[in-house]
């Protein structure tokens, strides 16, 4: 159970962590619109690079929109334009004392949608960033979403109920949620080696907790009890978009017959692809064929 509340999101990163490639420093596809300003005023970072068809991408719990940098770089060679906000309270957005619940999050992405006028659009999310993408789709439509792509989800619901067994114990949650509180730096100790590969590098594995540990807690503490509360099992049912869901068959922080596997059975028109071995950070340890695999989804 110690991996389960990073199954509520992923990681945080600073902007000095993640060197900038020669690909992005290229004037043709300098990065646009830095903020866009949510209902309440809040201002939201939002990368976003090259031209064409648009990729949206949503980060997991305490990660900012840097951990997509290697795939915004290839996938703008290839044509796409790569938008990925940091969330509001990480990364370059402010931080402001409310607006944490799962409506205002989807509130954000609804607006950095409007502002920047995106239509066609891929919607690629990781671990918490489902809740958002899926609750997004159930509430506002697919008016600016053709394809949606889940990356280790941790939909649909984390609670253990008596209509839904397979969720955690509230008590187990509620404990990871206390430790978090008390000694964070212990927490992402304890739970690094499960949320890699046996051969993930020392310097990825720095960079991730670095990002962590960015994060303010409060704030980090806010958005895992907004989504580990979360039940979106209602919502998966209205997804009419073509749907891709990927995930790893070693994932500790979302066990995926308790998230991927039940997620792809309540969307409509979904598919999943299981990764051998593979844990919760694969959009890291597995890159190169989830690239592949998203390519190969998009272009179909």
């Amino acid at each position: 159970m110690q991996s389960a509340i990073l199954s509520a999101g992923a990681l945080l990163a600073t902007p000095s962590i993640l060197p900038q490639t020669e690909h992005l420093n290229n004037p043709k596809v300098a990065s646009r619109h830095p903020f866009v300003l949510a209902r309440d005023g809040t201002r939201l970072y939002v990368q976003d690079w090259g031209s064409g068809r648009p990729l949206i991408f949503l980060s997991a719990w305490t990660f900012q929109s840097n951990v997509w940098g290697g795939h915004m770089a290839t996938l703008t060679k290839r044509g796409f334009r790569c938008v990925a906000p940091d969330r509001r309270g990480y990364g370059r957005s402010e931080a402001p004392r409310t607006g944490y619940d799962l409506d205002t999050m989807v509130d954000d992405l609804s607006m950095i949608m409007d502002e920047l006028d995106l239509r066609d659009a891929v919607l690629v999310a990781h671990s918490m960033g489902a809740f958002e993408a899926t609750h997004y789709l159930a509430t506002r439509g697919a008016n600016r979403i053709a394809r949606l792509v889940l990356v280790a989800p941790t939909t649909p619901s984390s609670v253990k109920t008596e209509d839904n067994p397979e969720g955690w114990p509230k008590e187990a949650i509620e404990a990871q949620h206390e430790l978090i509180a008390r000694d964070f730096p212990r927490w992402i100790g304890e739970n690094e080696e499960p949320f890699f590969t046996p051969d993930t590098s020392q310097e990825t594995r720095r960079w991730i907790k670095n990002m962590m540990m960015s994060a303010s807690i409060p704030v980090a503490l806010a958005t895992a009890a907004a989504t580990s509360t979360a039940d979106v099992r209602s919502d998966l049912a209205k997804i009419t978009c073509p749907t891709l869901i990927v995930h790893g068959d070693k994932d500790a922080s979302a066990p995926l017959a308790m998230t991927g596997a039940r997620t792809a059975r309540l969307i409509p028109n979904s598919k999943l692809i299981v990764y051998h071995n593979a844990p919760h950070a694969i959009i890291l340890t597995h890159q190169k064929s989830f690239l592949n695999d998203l390519l190969a989804f998009i272009e179909s």
